[in-house]
């Protein structure tokens, strides 16, 4: 399988796991920020932006994605940033193939379960939702206000809506499988083994994501692993507190 990808900047090759709902043009800012000292992969994961839309779909088949992307790239190893969805399927790509991985950061993720009524209620939702009998955008944000009253989330999650060639709009993540699998994508990673390499965990202090009393189990089996706290960040750190975030990735990747 071929997923879609955006290559930029020259160095260490430096992979980035977009979250769901998410898509490499999320990641652009923060990439070019990096990209003097490294030669940063931007992927679209699975039913997600131009990657193949496809029914099959946990963090298992996320990690053996990545793993055909590395070789298809001839990459040996690598450094990766997944955010939320897209951490947990790092972290199990890190515990399935150590040593392709040379240094790690989890944005905003633990390996628990989670359950977060609002994405199942907005998949439902999605899914039900007549896409293509609209033909204006605000018409469509409109629409969605209800469903997604913070408007910067509700932008983000707009970012999915695409012209087609017929000039109606399309989704451009797999909605119907995200909805099939949600239960695999909010499931707890289950180590048999442990990662030794540098681990940053980085986590918004106005979040709910990583508590903790999740550290334990995160150090468990990433005993190399820093926790850092960014004020007044949520979820989306990397984009609420992005010059933050960029000074923790550069005192992480630029130390020995």
């Amino acid at each position: 399988m071929n997923l879609y990808y955006k290559k930029i900047g020259h160095g260490k090759p430096l992979i980035i796991l977009h979250g769901l709902f998410g898509m490499s043009d999320n990641w652009l800012t923060i990439s070019k920020r990096i990209a003097k000292r490294h030669t940063v992969y931007l992927l679209d994961q699975r039913n997600h932006g131009r990657s193949p839309h496809l029914d099959e779909f946990d963090y298992t088949i996320l990690s053996h994605d990545l793993e055909e992307f590395l070789q298809q790239q001839n990459l040996d190893r690598v450094r990766i940033i997944g955010h939320s969805m897209g951490g947990k399927a790092a972290m199990c790509f890190a515990l399935k193939f150590p040593e392709r991985v040379e240094k790690m950061v989890i944005v905003d993720i633990a390996l628990k379960k989670y359950n977060h009524p609002f994405f199942r209620n907005l998949l439902d939702f999605m899914d039900r939702f007549d896409l293509q009998s609209y033909t204006d955008r605000s018409e469509i944000d409109k629409a969605f206000k209800d469903v997604i009253p913070n408007p910067a989330v509700r932008h983000f999650i707009l970012k999915n809506v695409s012209r087609r060639d017929d000039h109606s709009f399309g989704w451009k993540i797999n909605v119907s499988s995200l909805s099939r699998n949600l239960d695999n994508i909010f499931a707890e990673v289950k180590p048999d083994k442990l990662f030794s390499g540098p681990v940053l965990v980085v986590r918004g202090a106005k979040s709910d994501y990583i508590l903790d009393e999740d550290m334990a189990e995160i150090s468990k089996f990433f005993p190399n692993n820093k926790l850092v706290t960014i004020p007044n960040a949520g979820h989306w750190l990397h984009v609420e507190e992005e010059d933050t975030f960029c000074e923790e990735l550069k005192l992480f990747f630029h130390a020995n």
